[in-house]
C-alpha cells in the first residue's frame, strides 16, 4: 500500500499545541465510537448540548473553545479516561481477532468491498436505507473479527434528503449540504502533502475525483467525490446526492464507483484478491479489474475476465426485475464506446453482450446485474427465500438449466449487534456472555443468555420502553415546533404514550410493497385495539417516502390524517425524519416490531433483527429473513408462504389476520401477569427470541459466513488462475471455445436398463464429437420429489469407446421408476463453476 500522510498532519485548524488534542482528533475520526459507547462521555464533557444534538465527535471537537479544551486536558480524570480508551483501542488492534486466529496462513490478504452507500453513523449521512445498513454493519463486524477488508464508496454533497411532515401530513424534502469539514473523514494526502486526486474519463471528458478516508475501527473506507474545483459544474454535481437524477447521472456515479474505485486501489497499491460487489451498482469494476490484468500480463480481455472473475463476489439485494439498473445502448456507447476499444481491446457489441439476456437484441438495455453475474465467481442473495427468488429472476441467463440449479447461493444478512443494543441490554449480555461476545464464534451465547432471570428480562423491557416513551414525547414536541404548531403541544405532551402500555414499532421506507398502511384496513377495529381501557396499545411510526414518489407520500398522509381525525396522538405517533439515531431508539424500546411487506418483495429486511438483542419480539410477514427465522416460540407470523401479488382481497385477509394476532395473542401475552407482575408467556417468547435468533442474525455470523464460504474460496481460485501470467485462464478459454464449437455434434445413442434388487443400472452410449471426455460430465438426473432437491448422479465411463461412442453407466438404489431419470451432459474442466462460468447443457430428450 502506498504510504500516505498521517492523520495528525491534516489537523491544521485544531489547536494542536494543546497536549492531547491530536489524540482526541484520532478518536473523533475513528467511527469505532459509533458502536463503542464508552467514548460518548468524552464528547459529552466537551460540549453537552452540541453532542446531544449531533452525535458527531468531529463537529464537537472543532467547535469547542480553546479554554474548554485546555481545562479538560488539564483535568486528571478526563485525561485518564482518554488514556484508557486509547489503550483499549491499541489493544484491539494488536490482539489477534477471529480471522487471525482461524485463517492466519490463508492466501486471503485483502477484500475490497464496494457499495453505493454506507450507513455507519448519522454523523456521516451518505446512506438511504437497507443497502447502506448492511454495508455499514458488515464493515463494523469485519473490524471486530479482524477480516482484512477495505471499502470503496462515494461521498455525496447532499446525501439523502431530510424529511419534514407539515401540518397537513404532506412530506417535504430538504437537502442540506454535507460540509466535508464537518464530517468524520480525512482527505487522502500524499507524503508531500498533495491531495490524492484521480482523473477518470467520462464521455471524453476528464473528471477529477477527490479522495477521502474514513476509519472504521480496523477497516478503512475510501470515498470519492467529483466536487473538485477543476471540474465543470455539470461534473461537480455527479456525486451530489445518493441515487439522484436520471440514468445519465446514475451511470456516471456507477462508473466512478466501479472504475474509479479500482483506479484508487491501484493508486494506493492495494491489491485485493477478492472484490465484493454489494449490489450491481459497482459492476463496472468487472471491466476495470480485467483491464488492469490485461495490461499487467498481456492477456486478452476474455482471458483476463476468466481469471479475475474468480475473485469477484456479487451480492444481489433486489427482488424484482425492475429494480436492477438498466442503461440504454446509446448511453452505454456514450461512456463505453472508446473504453471497449482502447482499454479492453474488444468490439463495443461484445461489451454490451455482457449486460444482456439476448446478445443479439440490439434494443435490449444493458443490465448491471447481468454484468455482475457474468463477471463473478460466486453470486448470492441476502436470505434463503431471496436466493430462490433470484434464481427465478436470473433463470433466463442459464437456459435449459433447472431453476434450483441456477447458481445463486445465499448469505442471510445480519446486524452489527453492538451498534443497536441499548445500554440496558448491553449490561445484561455483558454479565451473562462477556464483553468479547460479538468478536468471535457465537456458539455458547444461546446457553449463556438463558440464565438471565425472568425478572431481569422484564426489567429490561420496562426500562427500555420508558426510555422510548420519553424520547417519543421529546422528538414529537420538537417536530411540532418546527412546523409552528402552537404552544398547546406542551399541554398534551404528558398524555402522549404511557410507559406501561404495550408498544409496537413500525419504521421503514414508505413504499406500496411494504404495505405500511395494512393496520388501517379496518380503522374502527384498529382503534378498538389501541384504546382498550384495560389493555391499551400504542404505536410509534417512522419512515420516508422517496422524495418524488407520490404514492409513498400518500401512505404517510393517510397515517397523519388517521391520527388527527380520531385524535389518537396519545396512542399513535408518526415521528418525522427517520434516521439512524431514531432507528436506534425505536429498536431498543419497542416491545413488538411489525413488518408487513408483500411476499416475496422483502429481499431480507434487517430492522426486525435489531430488536432481537434488546428483547423485542417480531410480528412479521413470512418474507425475507423472517421466513427462515420464525417459529411459534420466538414471535408471530403473517402469511401462508405463498405469493399473492397485489391482490387487494389478500391484503384484506392479512389485515384481518394481523388484527386477530394482536387481539388474541400479542395483547393477552403482554398483559396476563403472574403473582409477581411478570407476563410469563411473553418472557418465554422474549427469551427464546434473544437466545436463538440474536446470534444467528448478527453481522458477526454473516461476515464469518462470507469469509469462509465466499472470500477464502474466491481468493484461492483467483490466485490459482492468475499464476504464471494467467496460463490457466488461457486454457479455460481454449477449452470453452472447443466445447462450444463441438457441442451441437453430441449424439445420444443406445440406452439399456438392467434391473437389480433395490434399483437398477442405467447404461447409455454417447458420441462426443471428438471432445475430450475429461472436459465434460455426464449425469443421470431426476426432478426432486414434492419440489425437493433434484437427484443427480455422476455416470461412470467405460474404459474403451466403441466406434467413436463412449459408454457410460450409473447404479441407482431407488424405488422410483427408471422413467423418472434422464441423462444430461454439462461442462467440467479446470475447476470452473458450472453453470455460472459455462452454462452448456445437453439433455437426452
Amino acid at each position: 500500500m502506498k504510504q500516505l500522510i498521517s492523520n495528525n498532519q491534516v489537523y491544521g485548524f485544531l489547536p494542536t499545541d494543546i497536549e492531547g488534542v491530536d489524540t482526541l482528533a484520532e478518536l473523533a475520526l475513528d467511527l469505532r465510537w459509533s458502536w463503542n459507547h464508552a467514548i460518548d462521555e468524552i464528547w459529552y464533557h466537551l460540549d453537552p448540548d452540541l453532542w446531544m444534538e449531533t452525535h458527531n465527535p468531529w463537529v464537537v471537537l472543532q467547535n469547542v473553545s480553546r479554554d474548554q479544551l485546555e481545562k479538560l486536558m488539564n483535568d486528571q480524570d478526563f485525561r485518564q479516561k482518554v488514556d484508557e480508551i486509547i489503550k483499549l483501542k491499541e489493544k484491539s488492534f494488536s490482539d489477534p481477532a477471529w480471522f487471525q486466529k482461524n485463517h492466519l496462513n490463508s492466501p486471503l490478504k485483502c477484500i475490497a468491498y464496494f457499495s453505493m452507500e454506507f450507513m455507519l453513523s448519522e454523523a456521516l449521512p451518505i446512506y438511504v436505507g437497507g443497502l447502506g445498513n448492511v454495508a455499514g454493519d458488515q464493515l463494523k463486524s469485519a473490524s471486530d473479527l479482524g477480516v482484512p477488508v477495505v471499502a470503496i464508496g462515494l461521498l455525496y454533497q447532499q446525501g439523502y434528503f431530510r424529511q419534514v411532515i407539515d401540518q397537513y401530513g404532506t412530506q417535504q424534502a430538504l437537502f442540506p449540504y454535507n460540509d466535508p469539514g464537518q464530517l468524520p473523514i480525512s482527505p487522502l494526502r500524499l507524503p508531500n502533502g498533495e491531495w490524492l486526486r484521480l482523473a477518470i474519463n467520462l464521455a471524453e471528458h476528464t473528471v477529477w475525483l477527490r479522495t477521502w478516508q474514513v476509519q472504521v475501527g480496523k477497516v478503512k473506507l475510501y470515498l470519492m467525490d467529483s466536487n473538485d474545483p477543476a471540474n465543470s459544474p455539470m461534473h461537480r454535481a455527479i456525486t451530489s446526492e445518493v441515487y439522484g437524477g436520471g440514468t445519465d447521472l446514475r451511470i456516471q456515479q456507477e462508473i466512478i464507483l466501479g472504475i474509479g474505485g479500482c483506479k484508487l486501489l491501484k493508486e494506493l497499491k492495494i491489491n485485493p484478491e477478492v472484490y465484493h460487489m454489494n449490489e450491481g451498482h459497482a459492476a463496472f469494476l468487472v471491466l476495470e479489474r480485467a483491464s488492469n490484468f490485461m495490461k499487467e500480463t498481456g492477456t486478452s480481455f476474455e482471458e483476463a475476465l476468466t481469471i479475475t472473475r474468480a475473485g469477484n463476489v456479487f451480492t444481489t439485494h433486489t427482488a424484482v426485475a425492475a429494480g436492477f439498473d438498466h442503461f440504454h445502448p446509446s448511453l452505454m456507447w456514450q461512456f463505453f464506446g472508446g473504453y471497449a476499444k482502447n482499454d479492453l481491446g474488444i468490439d463495443f457489441n461484445d461489451l454490451l453482450s455482457l449486460g444482456k439476456e439476448n446478445p443479439n437484441n440490439s434494443l435490449e438495455n444493458f443490465n448491471m446485474a447481468f454484468l455482475a453475474i457474468r463477471g463473478s465467481g460466486a453470486v448470492n442473495g441476502v436470505s434463503r427465500l431471496h436466493a430462490a427468488v433470484s434464481r427465478r429472476l436470473f433463470g433466463n441467463l442459464f437456459p435449459r438449466w433447472p431453476e434450483k440449479e441456477v447458481p445463486i447461493g445465499s448469505v442471510t444478512n445480519g446486524v452489527h449487534t453492538p451498534n443497536w443494543d441499548s445500554e440496558f441490554a448491553d449490561k445484561i449480555w455483558t454479565e451473562s456472555c462477556g464483553k468479547e461476545r460479538w468478536r468471535g464464534n457465537l456458539e455458547t451465547l444461546e446457553g449463556d443468555i438463558s440464565v438471565v432471570t425472568d425478572t431481569e428480562l422484564w426489567q429490561l423491557r420496562n426500562t427500555s420502553r420508558a426510555k422510548l416513551v420519553n424520547y417519543t414525547r421529546e422528538r414529537f414536541a420538537k417536530q411540532m415546533r418546527a412546523i409552528a404548531v402552537g404552544p398547546e403541544i406542551e399541554d398534551i405532551l404528558p398524555e402522549i404514550f404511557d410507559q406501561n402500555t404495550l408498544t409496537l414499532g413500525f419504521a421503514r421506507r414508505f413504499v406500496p410493497y411494504k404495505r405500511p398502511n395494512l393496520l388501517l384496513h379496518d380503522p374502527e377495529r384498529f382503534i378498538r385495539i389501541l384504546t382498550n381501557p384495560e389493555r391499551p396499545v400504542q404505536l410509534v411510526l417512522a419512515g420516508k417516502s422517496p422524495p418524488f414518489d407520490e404514492s409513498g407520500k400518500a401512505l404517510i398522509r393517510q397515517w397523519i390524517e388517521f391520527i388527527q381525525h380520531h385524535n389518537l396522538s396519545h396512542h399513535v405517533i408518526f415521528l418525522s425524519d427517520y434516521d439512524m439515531l431514531m432507528a436506534e431508539q425505536l429498536v431498543q424500546g419497542a416491545d413488538v416490531w411489525v413488518n408487513t411487506p408483500r411476499r416475496p418483495w422483502e429481499a431480507c429486511g434487517t430492522s426486525g433483527m435489531k430488536v432481537l438483542v434488546n428483547g423485542g419480539i417480531n410480528l412479521s410477514e413470512l418474507d425475507g429473513w423472517w421466513a427462515e427465522a420464525y417459529t411459534p416460540e420466538v414471535g408471530w407470523a403473517l402469511g401462508d408462504t405463498q405469493e399473492h401479488g397485489n391482490d387487494p382481497n389478500w391484503d384484506a385477509v392479512e389485515a384481518d389476520a394481523l388484527y386477530q394476532i394482536l387481539e388474541q395473542e400479542v395483547v393477552p401475552a403482554f398483559y396476563d401477569r403472574n403473582n409477581n407482575g411478570i407476563p410469563e408467556l411473553w418472557i418465554k417468547k422474549m427469551r427464546n427470541s434473544m437466545a436463538t435468533l440474536t446470534p444467528k442474525f448478527s453481522a458477526n455470523r454473516a461476515v464469518r459466513e462470507y469469509t469462509e464460504d465466499y472470500y477464502l474460496p474466491a481468493a484461492n481460485k483467483y490466485l490459482k488462475r492468475a499464476a504464471k501470467q494467467g496460463s490457466m485462464g488461457k486454457r479455460i478459454v481454449n477449452t470453452k471455445h472447443d466445447l462450444r464449437n463441438k457441442w451441437d455434434g453430441i449424439r445420444f445413442g443406445e440406452v439399456s436398463i438392467d434391473y437389480v434388487e433395490g434399483g437398477f443400472q442405467y447404461n447409455i452410449s454417447v458420441s462426443l464429437n471428438n471432445m475430450n471426455p475429461d472436459t465434460i460430465l455426464i449425469q443421470l438426473f431426476a426432478d426432486g420429489l414434492n419440489g425437493g432437491i433434484p437427484e443427480i448422479l455422476k455416470m461412470e465411463r467405460d474404459s474403451e469407446p466403441k466406434e467413436e461412442a463412449h459408454r457410460y453407466h450409473a447404479h441407482i438404489t431407488t424405488s422410483r421408476p427408471a422413467s423418472d431419470y434422464t441423462v444430461r451432459i454439462i461442462s467440467n474442466y479446470e475447476g470452473i463453476s458450472v453453470p455460472l462460468e459455462d452454462n452448456l447443457i445437453r439433455w437426452q430428450h
